[in-house]
């Protein structure tokens, strides 16, 4: 009997990190057989090369597609999402897959589903049924109604996806398989590299190992002409708070030219000592460097997922996240720098949360790929609405 083939699409750095396990799982399955395709942001150095850490770890890519228009804004999002569209269609035309993966609500997403449905590939879409305040929200949906297999993170998503439509045995709370590595991290949390000695980046030598924080903050695409100003205010307060901070680069958003801008101005003009910043990092290390942190601060969904099951303190600014299940280590604050440091002070001077398992497990990957394996593919449905 041959090997179900199961075109997997990452196509940023986030992604990488949400499925590793579910890979790994789909890779070692003796009834599976993992077609990898690396595209968008996820090939480019201006955004950390994520596909150098998918080599590193060993999986075999299938395919690489650069699709990716410069610009950061609503307009090139649209072109990046149909140059995809049609790269996608005529990877899929040569690999022939028995199922497309597509993951979560990135804008670029929509055009890995598009170019299965089309094709009548059957399409399996993970983290579906989950709410936010960003374009993701609509993107997550069409995925959603495109797709033919749901393995959501929660049971609140479960109950959303069978609201739109799809039919109940189609949609399977798997957990968010990102959690499987959270799950790793605390088994085995010390922090045993120094980051800037490992990873460079840009920035003044920090003494960190006495305390320090975590900045992830990504341009909110509906108010991407915004992006400047909001994380100017993030970043007077981190400066004003001279707290040894880890300041990661945004995502390939709209908007995210203006949030770059930002940082590189606020870097040049007014020098913070206590601020150090990267590109990207290898999964397992992020994490452990999360959960060593004193806070995450920002509006990465790994303040909502990750951090919800390590116990770190978030403190989550804007609504990028809005309306997202989350657990009782998230502060929501606003785009006001005093209000930043009043939250993250509060933050820093108490004790992680209990780990909550909202988002899971630790066990994703491999129920994914058992799932995968077992389940039967179809790409119509036949609900009676």
């Amino acid at each position: 009997m041959s090997k179900r083939k199961i075109c997997v699409v990452i196509t940023a750095r986030p992604s990488y990190s949400r499925v590793k396990t579910v890979l790994s799982a789909i890779h070692a399955h003796p009834s599976l057989e993992l077609q990898l395709v690396i595209a968008g942001s996820a090939l480019l150095d201006k955004y950390g090369n994520t596909v150098d850490f998918i080599e590193k770890d060993g999986f075999p890519i299938a395919a690489r597609v650069f699709m990716v228009l410069e610009g950061e804004n609503p307009t090139t999002m649209a072109k990046t999402t149909g140059l995809g569209l049609m790269e996608l269609t005529n990877t899929f035309y040569n690999l022939k897959p028995d199922a497309v993966v597509t993951i979560a609500d990135r804008f670029e997403t929509i055009a890995t589903s598009i170019a299965a449905a089309y094709q009548n590939i059957p399409l399996i879409h993970i983290q579906g049924g989950e709410v936010t305040g960003n374009i993701d929200e609509k993107v997550r949906h069409c995925n959603t109604k495109l797709a033919d297999l749901h393995l959501v993170s929660t049971e609140d998503a479960r109950a959303r996806v069978i609201k739109l439509g799809e039919a109940p045995e189609k949609v399977i709370n798997t957990g968010c398989p990102s959690i499987d590595l959270a799950k790793q991290v605390l088994k085995d949390p010390e922090l045993d590299f120094d980051p800037i000695s490992k990873y460079g980046g840009v920035g003044p030598s920090l003494n960190w190992r006495k305390g320090y924080i975590v900045v992830m903050q990504h341009p909110v695409t509906t108010e991407y002409e915004n992006s400047k100003r909001n994380v100017t205010e993030t970043l007077q307060a981190i400066k004003r708070l001279n707290y040894p901070a880890f300041w990661f680069w945004p995502n390939v958003d709209a908007g995210s030219d203006g949030t770059s801008n930002a940082i590189r101005t606020f870097r040049e003009l007014e020098k913070p000592e206590n601020i150090h910043f990267f590109k990207n990092m290898d999964p397992m290390d992020f994490l452990k460097l999360l959960k060593n942190s004193k806070a995450l601060v920002g509006n990465s969904s790994v303040g909502i997922r990750e951090c919800s099951y390590l116990g770190v303190p978030v403190v989550n600014i804007g609504n990028r996240q809005n309306r997202r299940s989350r657990s009782e280590n998230v502060t929501d604050v606003n785009y006001d720098n005093e209000e930043i440091t009043i939250a993250i002070k509060e933050a820093i001077s108490r004790d992680h949360y209990p780990s909550s398992s909202l988002y899971g497990d630790g066990n994703s990957g491999k129920k994914i790929a058992e799932i995968l394996a077992s389940v039967e593919f179809s790409y119509s449905k036949t609900i009676t609405y």
